[in-house]
C-alpha cells in the first residue's frame, strides 16, 4: 500500500496522503475537480472571503504536508482531511458535491479495510488498471514493481532519507539505468505536461528493468548498512550502472531500444481493441 498517491474521482487526479492516520487531499485539486476553475487559487480566495467562518478556521482545516506538487517536485501542499474537505465543499456550489462527499466516505473506508487486509490493496490496483484498458501480463509486472518500490522507499526512510529525497534517489536511478532523468523520461513518453504516474507508461520490458534495479538498490542498501542522502545515492547509482549495461546488452539483441515513445495510451488502446475483436469474434459464433 502506497502511502502517497493519486486517488480518482471521476477520472479526475486528487493528490492524497495518509498522514497521522489518516487521508490528507490536496484542497486545491480538490476544489479545482468540483469548480472547473481556470485559476484555482483565486478561486479558493475569494471562497474564504464570502465565508468569514471558512476564513477564520482556515488554518485548523488546512495542514501543510510534503508532496510532489505540480512540477513534479516535493514541497509542502495545502490539504485537508475527510472533515476538512467536507467544511470547504459546504461553501461550494457544485452539483458534484454529493457524490464527491460519497467517495471521501468509501475512500476513508477503503484505507482502513487495506490496514486489516493489504491484499484489499493490490487486488483494487488491479482492478483499476484492467478499467483502464492494462493487458493482464502487464498488470502482473507492473504491481510487482509497485511492491519494490515501496519496499525501496520503506528502506530509504529507515536509512533517513526525507520524501523530497526519493525524488533525487529515483533520478539518479533512471539517469545511471536508462541515461534520462524523471523529466526526460516523461517528456520522451509525452506525459511531461500531465500528473500521469511515468510508470503507467512504460512497456514490460521497462518495467522490469526499472524493477531490477530498485531490488539491486535495496539490497545493495542493506549489504553496505548505508545511511543518509548521499551513501543512499551512491548505492542506487551503482545498480544504475548494472541495470543500465543489462538494458544495452538486451537492446543489441533485440534490436532496438527498450525506452521507447509507447506510453499508456498505446498499451491501453491495443488491449481494448484486443478485447473489442475478441468479444466480436465471439457474437458472430
Amino acid at each position: 500500500m502506497q502511502e502517497n498517491k493519486l486517488a480518482l474521482f471521476e477520472e479526475k487526479e486528487i493528490r492524497r496522503k495518509w498522514y497521522n492516520e489518516d487521508w490528507y487531499f490536496s484542497v486545491e485539486d480538490v476544489v479545482q475537480i468540483l469548480t472547473d476553475s481556470v485559476d484555482v487559487k483565486q478561486y479558493i480566495k475569494k471562497l474564504k472571503a464570502r465565508d468569514e467562518e471558512l476564513n477564520n478556521n482556515w488554518g485548523t482545516i488546512c495542514t501543510l504536508v510534503e508532496m510532489k506538487a505540480k512540477d513534479g517536485k516535493i514541497r509542502k501542499i495545502r490539504t485537508s482531511n475527510t472533515k476538512g474537505i467536507l467544511r470547504i465543499i459546504q461553501s461550494i456550489p457544485s452539483p458534484k458535491a454529493e457524490p464527491f462527499k460519497l467517495w471521501l466516505a468509501q475512500v476513508g473506508s477503503e484505507r482502513l479495510d487495506e490496514i486489516v487486509n493489504p491484499e484489499l490493496a493490490i487486488n483494487r490496483a488491479k482492478e483499476t488498471y484492467i478499467r483502464k484498458g492494462y493487458e493482464d501480463t502487464w498488470i502482473a509486472q507492473r504491481l510487482k514493481s509497485i511492491d519494490s518500490r515501496k519496499e525501496l522507499t520503506d528502506t530509504w526512510k529507515e536509512r533517513g532519507a526525507k520524501d523530497r529525497d526519493y525524488a533525487i534517489l529515483t533520478d539518479e536511478i533512471y539517469k545511471s539505468t536508462f541515461n534520462m532523468n524523471t523529466t526526460q523520461y516523461k517528456k520522451l513518453k509525452g506525459i511531461n505536461k500531465t500528473k500521469r504516474n511515468l510508470r503507467d507508461s512504460m512497456g514490460k520490458l521497462e518495467l522490469a528493468i526499472t524493477n531490477l534495479a530498485e531490488v539491486t538498490a535495496n539490497e545493495m542498501h542493506n549489504t553496505n548498512n548505508s545511511f543518509g542522502l548521499e551513501e543512499l545515492k551512491d548505492d542506487v547509482q551503482e545498480a544504475g550502472k548494472i541495470t543500465g549495461k543489462a538494458r544495452r546488452d538486451i537492446e543489441g539483441k533485440i534490436g532496438k531500444k527498450v525506452a521507447e515513445k509507447t506510453n499508456y495510451k498505446n498499451l491501453t488502446q491495443n488491449s481494448l481493441k484486443q478485447i473489442k475483436n475478441k468479444e466480436e469474434s465471439n457474437s458472430d459464433e
